[in-house]
């Protein structure tokens, strides 16, 4: 098999991506919640240290040459543990856009992963992370609309904060839309915020697409969001990330 353009992957293999890493790391989970429904819908991974270290200490060692392979070890790590955990919710796994050079070919290590440990391909989500290093925007719809014919959905990660802006939704279609913690901070007690969040509700309603709303750390915000329509929401509120474990949400935090 020749390789795809732009692509070193031939004969199943490819040099830039399927190699290890230079160093360990492991994943933490955090819940995605309906409000509404009063369950976990998503996990979102987010990448730690083995010995409990931030994402910033791990990410701080991915340089330009490894940058390939990690985004691959990412998606590989996320689903080996989210199915060795017994996760029946779908899984959302951060992606760099710069980090994918063919779609179709740089998804196979995902597809491998999956086969091998059984995890459902139809319950993997894409967020789609730093929209600001993003020069190709042609290459990034390329991404997401390859990814929905093959069956996974995506998210466009912190939506309202100056770089994921309104201005990427004339040529981007993902299905769901995280709204930044900077509208969600303090919105119970904020007309302006407020205002800002039902015109978005109104918008995701147009264009058919989800919001979520992000770093929810009160139930008062919760309950406001709700009001407005975000009922999916992820935060602090509910749970904070976790590694080796699935974190709950107790019933009163829907409330």
């Amino acid at each position: 098999m020749t390789a795809q353009p732009h692509c070193a992957r031939v004969n199943g293999v490819c040099n830039r991506c399927d190699t290890p890493v230079p160093f360990a790391f492991t994943m933490a989970f955090q819940p995605i919640v309906d409000v509404a429904r009063r369950k976990v819908i998503y996990y979102e991974a987010l990448v730690r240290g083995v010995n409990g270290e931030s994402a910033f200490s791990i990410l701080e060692q991915v340089t330009d040459d490894l940058l390939y392979r990690f985004d691959q070890a990412c998606r590989v790590k996320a689903i080996e543990l989210a199915s060795a955990l017994g996760m029946e919710a779908r899984l959302s796994i951060n992606f760099l856009p710069n980090a994918v050079y063919e779609p179709e070919a740089c998804i196979q290590s995902t597809l491998e992963t999956s086969r091998r440990v059984g995890w459902p391909t139809e319950r993997l989500n894409f967020e789609i992370t730093e929209t600001e290093r993003v020069v190709d925007r042609t290459h990034l719809r390329n991404i997401i609309d390859s990814y929905r014919r093959m069956g996974f959905t995506t998210s466009l990660d912190d939506f309202g904060n100056g770089y994921a802006n309104l201005n990427l939704l004339t040529d981007l279609r993902p299905d769901t839309l995280k709204v930044d913690r900077e509208l969600v901070m303090g919105c119970d007690g904020n007309p302006r915020r407020q205002a800002i969040l039902k015109s978005l509700v109104a918008l995701a309603r147009t264009l058919g697409t989800q919001l979520v709303a992000e770093g929810v750390e009160t139930r008062a915000e919760s309950r406001c969001l709700l009001d407005l329509g975000i009922s999916v929401q992820q935060g602090y509120y509910f749970a904070r990330p976790q590694v080796g474990v699935l974190a709950s949400v107790a019933d009163e935090q829907y409330d």
